[in-house]
């Protein structure tokens, strides 16, 4: 046992740019046995747990509980942030602590400890902790660890997708109306976050018809002689061919600045005193297009229509729990209007209360996302005080939660809940349905028990060219998208052998998880492997299995039917006659489903692999010749094909390339004498 002496000297961002401490600073025991996993009665209430015997979990326990006694004797009793991990170095626990050495004595008390915390001290083999200097930084930082490591036993948000935004971007005489994602580092002005893509471009679509912005890139801006089409059906005032001059282009983005700031009735009013004066003077096409235009707006509005007063910049967060899980629906509100709702369903133990869940998302949450001013919540949370000071600190002013008990507010935290329920309930309709599915798929290869786990592989190619293997998983829940891999078809020889191809994808599919997981008490083994193809591609299944030594996994291959129709796919199975299941068979729409999914991530990946693979040069390989001297070549030559015909003479009349250089470039396409 060694204690780092490390002083805090670097600087992170979750702690609002002050210094931090080094990370990690460590209590690191020599790793013991594997430890455990779980429990066999407790392994339905949490996901991705295993269950070995009981004898496992008192001598794991043991050995875990000597770990945690001896790292305590030398905790600092400040503040900071502990990780738990297993025997293979990952993290099965991030948390915080007022005082790190009362927090993780509180684990070697195994009488007042869960049962699912015991597994969790019975697989720990190492403690590694981070002092911080106040606890909200403890917070903050563990919400950081928390969504990098994805601890197994901490409440995570999986789902954490940037938001889309809108843009009025600066540092241009005409300033472009975009859509942006991603971080806030070009200049301009920002408006959002809007749920999801579609708000956002129908906004998009509505601000332009409302003030005549551009919507085209620099470089298309400048390159313009006339009008694009976007001018003919009125929804860009055409700046970059001269149709209006700077000043009245900068009248309209202050409009919609304006509008975008919650200013919109004072906007209203402008458009519609501009319309009857042009009516007055007798300009009927000048009073239609303000009339358009301020029809654009009431589009805006008539998509926003949820709007309480009172609430200007703020989220709306609910949670409701049913059947031991949680749905989250998170409610964006800015200058007063309704941006949209998203549904989150963080994945945690059964055990867990709403307070709790929602606790750990909001910290989680807003790690990566601006924090509006206030924060309203369908329950109190655990610690709210110091959530709230961390959140204030990392947007460097006063961040309210408040918990609203009565009036417009508490409407629409029920409004948000009613939300969560229908979302909630469709999730477990669905997941009820796949498991049925599921069951079904398991009786159908003659497996004891319904999977968990249904891998689904697929070749993509043309020709043999950009040759690529890809492998689909689904379960409970549905498609685990976060799991889908793909494989470049690394030997030549099997680009365009569907047979090799299989079996090389398989091959370094299997030979990674029997060297990361020889156990199988990480979740990522699957309980069924279904091969896109006939007979030939299930035996070269098998025949990978038999050299790997894998000999309990259900397989099978699934073959086209007769003219490759679908609906009358057929199953190989092992050692047996090939199975026709009926068209209206549920289990053969699953199959067919997951089948056409492995399809279209295949055809997917290829078409991606092939894209970038035109993108290339043939003067990228080429020693000593980088962008610049590319760019000059190909200037010159017209194309890299030129560039491979030129002789030494004509290399060495390009601007920019010496005569050493020149060689390189014709001794790499011919060959040293």
């Amino acid at each position: 046992m060694r204690r780092s002496t490390r002083k805090p000297v670097t600087k992170d961002p979750t702690l609002g740019g002050k210094r931090a401490p080094q990370e990690p600073a460590a209590y690191r025991e020599a790793p013991a046995s594997p430890g455990l996993p779980g429990l066999k009665e407790e392994t339905d209430d949490y996901v991705g747990l295993s269950g070995p015997s009981v004898e496992r979990l008192e001598g794991g326990l043991a050995e875990g509980v000597e770990i945690l006694s001896r790292a305590v004797k030398t905790l600092p009793p400040g503040p900071g942030v502990y990780r738990m991990l297993n025997a293979r170095g990952d993290a099965l626990y991030v948390g915080k602590a007022r005082s790190l050495k009362r927090r993780v004595t509180a684990y070697t008390q195994l009488s007042k400890l869960p049962r699912r915390l015991q597994r969790m001290v019975a697989e720990t083999v190492a403690l590694e902790v981070t002092a911080t200097h106040t606890e909200v930084e403890a917070l903050l930082l563990e919400s950081n660890l928390i969504k990098r490591l994805m601890p197994r036993y901490n409440v995570l948000l999986r789902d954490d997708k940037s938001f889309p935004y809108i843009l009025i971007a600066g540092a241009h005489d005409y300033p472009q109306i975009v859509k942006h994602r991603g971080s806030h580092d070009r200049e301009g002005r920002y408006f959002g976050p809007f749920a999801s893509a579609g708000a956002v471009n129908r906004t998009v679509t509505a601000l332009e018809k409302a003030f005549l912005l551009r919507s085209c890139s620099d470089a298309v801006f400048s390159q313009r002689t006339r009008p694009c089409l976007l001018y003919q059906i009125k929804r860009c005032s055409a700046p970059c061919v001269g149709r209006v001059d700077q000043a009245g282009y900068a009248s309209l983005v202050d409009d919609a600045l304006d509008f975008l700031s919650g200013k919109s009735s004072s906007v209203q009013q402008d458009l519609a005193a501009q319309m009857q004066a042009a009516a007055a003077r007798l300009d009927y096409e000048a009073a239609a297009r303000y009339r358009d235009r301020i029809r654009a707006l009431a589009h805006i509005q008539s998509h926003q229509d949820i709007n309480v007063e009172g609430v200007e910049d703020a989220d709306v967060i609910v949670a409701h729990q049913q059947a031991g899980q949680t749905c989250i629906q998170v409610f964006f509100f800015r200058a007063g209007r309704n941006y949209g709702n998203r549904a989150y369903f963080p994945s945690h133990d059964k055990q867990l209360g709403s307070d709790e869940v929602l606790a750990a998302f909001v910290a989680q949450f807003y790690d990566n996302k601006p924090v509006p001013r206030q924060v309203l919540l369908s329950h109190p949370l655990t610690e709210q005080g110091l959530i709230a000071e961390a959140l204030s600190q990392k947007a460097e002013r006063k961040v309210e939660l408040a918990v609203p008990q009565r009036g417009a507010k508490r409407k629409l935290i029920d409004q948000a809940l009613y939300n969560a329920r229908e979302e909630l309930a469709r999730r477990l309709a669905e997941s009820s349905a796949q498991r049925r599915l599921l069951a079904g798929l398991g009786e159908l290869l003659g497996s004891d028990s319904s999977p968990e786990r249904v891998e689904v592989y697929d070749n993509s190619h043309i020709g043999g060219s950009d040759a690529y293997g890809a492998m689909i998983v689904a379960g409970p829940e549905g498609f685990r998208k976060t799991a889908y891999r793909k494989f470049a078809i690394k030997q030549q020889a099997a680009a365009g052998d569907d047979y090799a191809m299989m079996r090389e994808v398989l091959t370094r599919r299997f030979s990674r998880a029997l060297k990361e997981d020889p156990d199988r008490s990480q979740g990522q083994w699957p309980d069924v492997v279904l091969i896109d193809g006939g007979r030939g591609q299930l035996n070269v299944a098998l025949e990978v299995f038999a050299d790997l030594g894998i000999e309990d996994l259900a397989v099978a291959g699934v073959a086209k039917g007769p003219d490759r129709d679908a609906g009358r796919e057929r199953i190989f199975l092992p050692e047996r006659p090939p199975i026709l299941l009926q068209p209206r068979d549920p289990v053969l729409y699953f199959i067919q489903r997951l089948r056409d999914e492995a399809h279209r991530f295949a055809i997917g990946t290829h078409r991606v692999g092939r894209s970038k693979a035109r993108l290339t040069s043939a003067l990228d390989g080429v020693p000593g010749i980088g962008a610049k001297r590319k760019k000059a070549l190909l200037l010159h030559f017209g194309s890299a094909r030129a560039v491979q015909r030129a002789g030494l003479t004509d290399l060495e009349a390009v601007e920019g390339i010496s005569k050493a250089v020149a060689k390189k470039v014709y001794d790499h396409f011919h060959g040293a004498p």
